[in-house]
């Protein structure tokens, strides 16, 4: 069965055969699925009347278990934001119902951002479509094959992460 990147790679083939073109036959398809997923998590977020960011502090906080709270600090570094647009997004998730803001019993100037009910309902909601739509996306593997693509992605990543846990130079 061939697919468009193979007619793309052979179209290269012939362009420029002094070139090692293997790569693409990896990571042009990679590129591709990445957009179909882009496409399928935006779907799952619209049914849910979510924006991508709002379905990652929301997320962030449900996965930090009961009471579903994190400080503004730790939401910073779960969704890779600035302080500035971290407020912003707390202050229109609280203004939305979906989160709301308790004073820090460890930190008396502090405060923790706490996940509504609300909240919940509607990240487990678009969470569980969104898991829908990723099954459905991978619907041409078995679980052995899901496996074994999950483990060889992540050998490909791995030094990505680690390389961006390192800090970097001083400011």
């Amino acid at each position: 069965m061939e697919d468009e990147v193979d007619r793309l790679v052979a179209a290269w083939g012939v362009e420029r055969p002094d070139l090692d073109i293997e790569p693409l036959h990896v990571l042009s398809r990679v590129s591709r699925l990445a957009r179909h997923l882009d496409r399928a998590r935006r779907a799952a977020f619209v049914a849910h009347d979510l924006e991508s960011w709002e379905f990652d502090v929301l997320t962030a906080l449900r996965r930090a278990g009961r009471p579903y709270q994190l400080s503004p600090g730790r939401l910073l570094r779960a969704t890779l934001v600035t302080s500035g647009t971290m407020t912003n997004r707390i202050d229109r998730l609280a203004a939305a119902g979906l989160v709301e803001r308790h004073p820090d019993p460890q930190d008396k100037r502090g405060v923790q951002v706490r996940l509504t009910e609300a909240g919940r309902r509607r990240v487990d909601a678009a969470f569980a479509d969104l898991l829908e739509r990723e099954r459905g996306l991978l619907g041409g593997l078995s679980s052995a094959e899901q496996r074994q693509l999950a483990g060889l992605l992540r050998t490909l990543i791995v030094p990505f992460d680690a390389d961006a846990a390192e800090p970097g130079p001083p400011a």
